[in-house]
């Protein structure tokens, strides 16, 4: 009661509100850019906070967070384009529904979930803190690249008819996240003299490449600019039935949110591609995945929405920041002089109180911002094509080059566009590949640091009792998606077998 008080006071006493509200616009035009990650368009505003209190600071920072990881989503549905790698798992059935004409829908549902999603992550901050970071503290190289396996399990749903074509997406994925220096010597590989990849490759670029960039060249060798015959131009909010269908997806990307949040390295990315997986699997309406599922959109976006809230609870509590998002936040603490820790909830309560009411006043903003803006971008969505495309290239390029203001970035995101198409003519589905490059980086580096630890002991891996959980699980949803592909191959062959009969 005394900490709501407090948050009352502060909402009225400080510049509060409009930090909030202030992030929150920031953080969904940076997140709509691609190539802007959430944690770019967090350092871009970092400067900002110097001269602020340290209440106010801290949540313009966080504010940011949470409207980057939702803008996102916009491009995603709209051009085909992630505009944060969280954002990759809304591609597939977002961009579908916009492409069927029902492009408000789906940035409805997008901004109805991620509110939602952000709201239930907020509750879970203030209410477990401590004990979620118990187990956030309890990671350990042998669990992080079991997560990575358990993440890279998910394949196997998003491969599509053809099992071995996404496994082999996915070793590209892989193949590709190795590019850079050694994650434990330090040595370079596969960067042919040019010190732009000393690095590695980011996986944004990967992602705009393989999504935006390959599907522009392919609407450009079309004979007509493809129209989306019917297009919504309005944002419309799911109705009581469709509203009733996405509560479980919802809680399923609430629910995988929140464990992924609180684990170092794990993040949004993770959390919404599992969401999506288990959206799928516990679904009713399993054929509409991929083809414009409304489910498709809801748990991955409300699972990383989760994500930008519960990712606070490491970094609060014992100063671990999961993601670079965090790390900056950490950044923007530590220049006001605050320490995480057990003794920032003693001697700086005003400031986790005002976090804490910060965020609310963010998420509910969110809502009110989405209004404004989503209407806009339908509009500019459903100009002519040749415009709309020439647009779309300046958009990606000025965005890439704003990484790291590299031409080099802005080539390989055209070479890799290339791919795409290849990737395309070949069947090759794209979301394992993307996979891959997240995930791959995050695997080899611990699987090398545990066999360090263990003297090349692989039995390291199964003593860890976390790390064998998330290998165990792995292994089940492994034998869980065979077991229903070898289910939908029996029962089409068996309807092929019966349309031979009676014809």
């Amino acid at each position: 009661m005394e900490s709501l008080l407090l948050g009352l006071t502060l909402l009225v006493t400080t510049p509060l509100v409009l930090a909030a509200v202030g992030g929150v616009s920031w953080g969904v035009l940076g997140g709509a850019l691609p190539g802007i990650s959430p944690s770019i368009t967090m350092a871009l505003v970092l400067p900002l906070t110097y001269g602020m209190e340290p209440g106010s600071a801290i949540v313009l920072l966080a504010a940011t967070y949470v409207g980057a990881e939702y803008g996102g989503s916009i491009p995603a549905i709209l051009i085909n384009t992630p505009g944060t790698n969280a954002a990759a798992a809304t591609v597939l059935d977002g961009y579908a529904m916009q492409r069927q004409g029902r492009g408000g829908e789906a940035l409805g549902i997008s901004l109805y979930s991620g509110v939602l999603g952000g709201l239930f992550g907020l509750t879970m901050l203030v209410v477990l803190t401590e004990p979620l970071a118990r187990v956030a503290l309890a990671f350990t190289p042998m669990a992080y690249f079991a997560l990575g396996i358990l993440g890279l399990s998910i394949i196997a749903s998003l491969s599509g008819e053809s099992l071995l074509k996404g496994l082999a997406s996915g070793v590209l994925g892989l193949m590709v996240a190795t590019v850079g220096s050694d994650p434990v010597s330090g040595v370079p590989r596969f960067v042919f003299g040019r010190p732009e990849l000393l690095d590695g490759i980011a996986p944004i670029l990967i992602m705009v490449g393989l999504f935006a960039v390959s599907e522009l060249y392919q609407q450009a060798s079309a004979a007509e600019w493809r129209k989306t015959a019917g297009a919504e131009t309005r944002l419309r909010f799911p109705d009581g039935a469709l509203r009733r269908r996405l509560i479980k997806p919802q809680i399923l990307g609430a629910t995988i949110g929140t464990l992924e949040g609180v684990m170092p390295g794990a993040g949004g990315t993770i959390a919404s591609f599992m969401s999506y997986n288990e959206a799928r699997r516990w679904s009713r309406h399993k054929e509409e995945f991929g083809h414009g599922s409304p489910e498709g959109v809801a748990a991955p976006e409300t699972a990383n929405n989760t994500v930008a809230a519960t990712a606070l609870v490491p970094v609060l509590s014992f100063g671990i920041p999961g993601s670079n998002s965090a790390a900056i936040l950490l950044g923007g603490l530590l220049v006001h002089g605050l320490i995480p820790g057990p003794r920032l909830f003693e001697e700086n309560a005003d400031v986790v109180v005002a976090l804490y009411t910060g965020l609310f006043v963010a998420n509910l903003s969110l809502l009110f911002i989405g209004l404004l803006i989503l209407p806009v971008c339908l509009w500019l969505v459903n100009r002519p094509k040749a415009y709309l495309m020439a647009f779309i290239y300046a958009l990606i390029f000025s965005g890439v080059y704003s990484i790291d203001h590299s031409l080099f970035d802005v080539a390989l995101v055209l070479v890799v566009g290339v791919a795409g198409v290849f990737m395309r003519l070949a069947g090759l589905p794209m979301l394992p590949a993307v996979l891959g490059v997240v995930l791959g980086y995050m695997i080899e580096s611990n699987y090398r640091r545990s066999l360090v630890l263990s003297g090349g002991d692989h039995g390291i891996f199964i003593e860890d009792a976390i790390a064998l959980g998330l290998l165990s699980t792995a292994m089940l949803f492994i034998a869980g998606s065979l077991t229903t592909r070898a289910y939908l191959f029996v029962r089409r062959r068996r309807r092929q077998s019966e349309r031979a009969a009676d014809g």
